[in-house]
């Protein structure tokens, strides 16, 4: 048995077990990631990222992400914060701008001096073979917000790829929104072949959202970084946002402030803290 040292970390509640597997050997497919996710009797997170060496030569980093069940998925905006928080802080890299290698394409986050991170999460995709999405028919698959039949109930949909799959619902008061019972079965619809993480969005003001997001494979989360950009477009698309601003999304742990502009190729942006919480050592092999 070996001791494998990782680094306890959140960015709004949103909650990461980060393992250096530059410096240290660890094999995520032989590892006990649900077990370590208990909050009672293991480590206790949302997801667990690995830092890899990259595969591609522009890369500086390979970033990888692991929900609480122990399944691999393609991205973590609230992770990428931590992601590059901990890369610097250890020492791993002296660059405040790091091109970063995910699963769901190439993303740059950028250390500020005041302390915040900023993410380039890539360009939004809407095609339903992108977020993927079966649509019903030819129309469903032009339009932006899909009816999705859930029990007795028929949901407005609006279906985006963030480098991972969203699909955001504007609700009246997010405090009484039905986010577990509706976030539980939109998440494993049959028209999302690959599941699906699930935002419920109020609108407050043309630059203000308040949001909750039932994760793929995890459940309600205090924040979700890619969930926030979701919504954001999502919101901009419909005509409920503005976007010549940036947008305060309001999260159960805090805020993010997300901006995109309405115009082909344009990339989100997202801004946000990154906090170190401790330094642990778990058994290992």
């Amino acid at each position: 048995m070996t001791k494998l040292k990782f680094t306890k970390m959140h960015g709004l509640g949103n909650d990461f077990m980060v393992i250096d597997g530059m410096n240290q050997k660890f094999y995520p497919d032989t590892a006990p990631i649900a077990a370590w996710a208990q909050r009672h009797t293991g480590v206790g997170f949302d997801q667990l990222l690995l830092i890899e060496a990259p595969q591609t030569p522009n890369a500086d980093f390979r970033y990888r992400i692991f929900n609480a069940d122990g399944s691999e998925v393609e991205q973590c905006g609230n992770g990428a914060r931590c992601f590059a928080r901990f890369v610097y802080d250890k020492g791993l890299t002296s660059k405040k701008q790091i091109v970063v290698e995910t699963a769901g394409g190439v993303i740059v986050p950028r250390l500020n001096e005041d302390g915040l991170v900023t993410v380039d999460m890539g360009i939004p995709l809407f095609a339903p073979e992108q977020i993927p999405f079966a649509a019903v028919d030819e129309n469903d698959a032009k339009s932006i917000s899909h009816e999705l039949v859930v029990g007795a109930d028929t949901v407005s949909v609006t279906c985006i790829n963030m480098g991972n799959p969203h699909a955001v619902v504007v609700v009246e008061d997010i405090n009484h929104a039905p986010v577990h019972r509706l976030g539980a079965a939109i998440e494993s619809h049959r028209q999302f072949p690959q599941r699906v993480n699930v935002g419920f969005m109020q609108i407050k003001a043309p630059r203000e959202i308040y949001l909750r997001v039932f994760e793929r494979g995890v459940g309600e989360t205090q924040a979700c970084g890619t969930g926030a950009c979701a919504a954001v477009v999502a919101g901009i698309s419909l005509g409920l946002l503005g976007d010549d601003k940036p947008v305060q999304v309001n999260l159960p742990g805090g805020q993010l402030s997300i901006s995109w502009q309405q115009k082909p190729d344009a990339h989100v942006w997202m801004t946000g803290p990154a906090e170190t919480v401790f330094e642990g050592e778990i058994n290992y092999l």
